[in-house]
Parts: C-alpha cells; sequence; structure tokens
C-alpha cells in the first residue's frame, strides 16, 4: 500500500491507498485520458477527483448549472480584505455557514448548502470562498490549495459569515462543514464567540488550531466506522473528540456510521451512478439519510429563536 497521502489541514495524518487505486489516481497513461474511477475509490476518496470530472459531457442530466443559479453572490468584508459568498433559502430563517471541503467551492457543497436550505423549517445557508475563487481540478491543485491555507483567517472569514448572517436577518447562526470543513466547523465552536451551534462531518481541528475541550458551542460531529483518515476522521479521532466535548461541558453528540467511510455525504448523481453500476454495497443512503435527520433536528433545536 501507498502510505501518507498527505494535504494541508491533514499534514501527519496517514491515509491508505491501495497500489493499484494509487496508480489510477496519481499516475495515468499521458497517452490516453485517465479511466474512470472505480466506485471503491469514489467512495472513499472523492476529493481525488476533480470538479471537471464529475461536471462533464459524460454526465448527461448533471444540472450543475441550474444548481449554481439558485445561490445569490455576496461580498463580505473583515478587517482589510473582501471575499465572495453564495447565499441559499429563506431571507429571515436562522443561519448556517457551509464550509466546503479541500478542493474548494465546487458543486458538492453547493448541492449541501441547497439541501440544508431545504430542510423543514427552512434555513438561510451561507457558504463563504475560504480559497478565494480557486478550485483545485486534480489532487495536486487541490493539496496544493489546503496547504496554503491560512487557517486562522479561514476562522475569520467564518465569524464574518456569522455576523454577516445575523446582520441580515438570522436570529442565531450555525456552521457546518465536511471534512477540512468539518474540522473548522468544531474549530469555530472554539474560536467564534458568535456560532450559536455547528455540526462536523468527519474532520477534527488539529491541537494547534483549536481544542475541542474549549468549545462554547453546542457540537454534534457525525464520523464514518471505515474512514482511514488517522487522526483526522477515523474512530479513534472520532471517539477522542466525544472526550474533550465531554470535558468542555457543552451539549454534544458523536454518530459513528457502520459500514460508511470518509465523505459518506456525498450524494452527487454521478457518484450514485458509478456505485450502483459496480454492484457495490457502500451506497449506504440509509446512513446519510439519517445524518441529515440528526443534523435538521440538533440545528433547529439550538437556533430557534
Amino acid at each position: 500500500e501507498l502510505k501518507r497521502v498527505e494535504a494541508g489541514g491533514l499534514r501527519g495524518r496517514n491515509l491508505s491507498l491501495s497500489s493499484s487505486a494509487a496508480s489510477r489516481i496519481l499516475a495515468p497513461t499521458p497517452s490516453r485520458p485517465p479511466p474512470k474511477p472505480t466506485a471503491s475509490e469514489l467512495l472513499l476518496f472523492p476529493f481525488l477527483y476533480s470538479y471537471h470530472s464529475l461536471t462533464s459531457s459524460s454526465s448527461p442530466g448533471f444540472t450543475v448549472r441550474a444548481m449554481a443559479d439558485s445561490f445569490k453572490k455576496i461580498q463580505i468584508q473583515r478587517e482589510d480584505t473582501t471575499f465572495d459568498a453564495y447565499v441559499v433559502g429563506k431571507e429571515d430563517a436562522p443561519g448556517i455557514v457551509v464550509l466546503q471541503e479541500w478542493w474548494g467551492v465546487d458543486f458538492e457543497i453547493k448541492n449541501h448548502a441547497i439541501k440544508i436550505s431545504q430542510l423543514d423549517p427552512g434555513f438561510k445557508a451561507l457558504i463563504p470562498d475560504l480559497y478565494r475563487g480557486k478550485v483545485g481540478l486534480d489532487v495536486a491543485e487541490a493539496q496544493h490549495l489546503m496547504d496554503n491555507l491560512d487557517w486562522q483567517g479561514a476562522v475569520k472569514d467564518i465569524r464574518a459569515s456569522v455576523n454577516w448572517l445575523k446582520a441580515n436577518g438570522s436570529k442565531k447562526v450555525g456552521v457546518t462543514g465536511f471534512c477540512m470543513g468539518g474540522a473548522l466547523s468544531i474549530a469555530s465552536s472554539v474560536l467564534v464567540p458568535e456560532v450559536d451551534a455547528a455540526v462536523a462531518f468527519y474532520g477534527v481541528p488539529s491541537s494547534e488550531l483549536a481544542d475541542p475541550a474549549q468549545a462554547k458551542a453546542p457540537v454534534q460531529a457525525h464520523f464514518g466506522e471505515l474512514d482511514n483518515f488517522v487522526g483526522f476522521s477515523d474512530v479513534t479521532a472520532a471517539k477522542a473528540l466525544e472526550e474533550k466535548l465531554k470535558a468542555s461541558g457543552v451539549p454534544h453528540e458523536v454518530h459513528i456510521y457502520p459500514g460508511n467511510a470518509h465523505a459518506f455525504m456525498n450524494r452527487s448523481p454521478d457518484g450514485i451512478q458509478r456505485r450502483k453500476g459496480m454492484g457495490l454495497p457502500d451506497e449506504d443512503e440509509a446512513a446519510v439519510e439519517l445524518a441529515w435527520s440528526r443534523f435538521k433536528s440538533w440545528m433547529t433545536s439550538h437556533l430557534s429563536a
């Protein structure tokens, strides 16, 4: 196996990847286009495939533009910098800041934000562009982007996003995120006093960024039992997070989903089609719906005025 595929905020985490999968992803034959990923590769390592591949002409009916058009693009000012953000949902609804995975603001994170905005009784979702318009189109670009992320600056972006929502109709505001964004969600519960609740999907911040034992807002977290990002989102990391949250004294829940791996919430039509085509039993709609149900209950409870 190929060990230690590292990326920015996941520095020092061991990622085990079979040699065959590694060769498919990292060393395609130059004379022909890279092969399509297998279903298991898509489930376990969706962040290794580009936004382009998910929106190519080989995916008929994948209506990225229609989904993107649902958003209002805004600009948020903090200190001496301005960044773009994307907002969707009811104007006067509770707000939720939705944080990207490591490849940037792409279709998948917008899909999650739209899903959140449509949960009953409705939320106002805001995606801050932490990469300032850049999107990783392959693993090297995504790794470079995450390597160069100013994590403290990202926390400031989150705080500015929370305050923008509170200044624009949302009485209470939560933060959620996936992978890199999941770690930042937990960090925001520690470092951003205006956050009213957090929900993290498969990510724990480094101790240098934030100590979950110092969390000040309620935290719910979701992990896949088969996740193999050691120290970042595997079961051991999830259980260590739970102990830290107990020490913090804030309301908390940590859920582990049997038979699921990293990024199990990603539900793009392309990914579903590939998994079904391979006949693999790793598509777990029930787990995804359970996680969304828990998310909805948590945010509704803690963000109600």
